[in-house]
């Protein structure tokens, strides 16, 4: 009998573990073709990554870090990680896709629409955000 409620609690245990642990893996973030297809129309100079990193420090340091690892002061109360921009993952996505997603957001990633109303600060900032390895 001991046997059998043991079994019980540690198939439950597992159970309860492989729920949390699914629960915490984040869907592929669809970017719509629109998006994916964008060439950067801001020339990447000193002057736009300057640009880009006054906004990067203003609207997403706190979470992605300084040096854009993810590790931010706001990180650990995120329930999916913040992301690291150094990573290959990372720059292996096109200019679009970065646009779409610093700009638009899902979940826990806020959508920056009236934040940063002028698409080309969100070009700049994508700019920025390229120097980050």
């Amino acid at each position: 009998m001991k046997n059998g409620i043991l079994k019980f609690m540690v198939l439950t245990g597992l159970t309860i573990g492989l729920f949390a642990f699914v629960e915490t893996q984040t869907d592929p973030w669809e970017v719509p073709d629109k998006y994916k297809s964008m060439k950067n129309p801001v020339a990447s100079d000193s002057e736009s990554i300057s640009i880009g990193k006054t906004l990067y420090n203003q609207h997403c340091k706190s979470c992605h870090g300084k040096e854009g690892l993810g590790d931010g002061p706001k990180a650990a109360q995120l329930d999916t990680p913040a992301g690291d921009f150094s990573a290959p993952e990372f720059h292996a996505q096109s200019d679009g896709a970065l646009f779409y997603k610093s700009w638009i957001g899902r979940d826990e990633m806020p959508n920056f629409e009236k934040k940063i109303p002028d698409e080309e600060d969100v070009w700049h900032l994508v700019n920025f955000m390229r120097t980050l390895e």
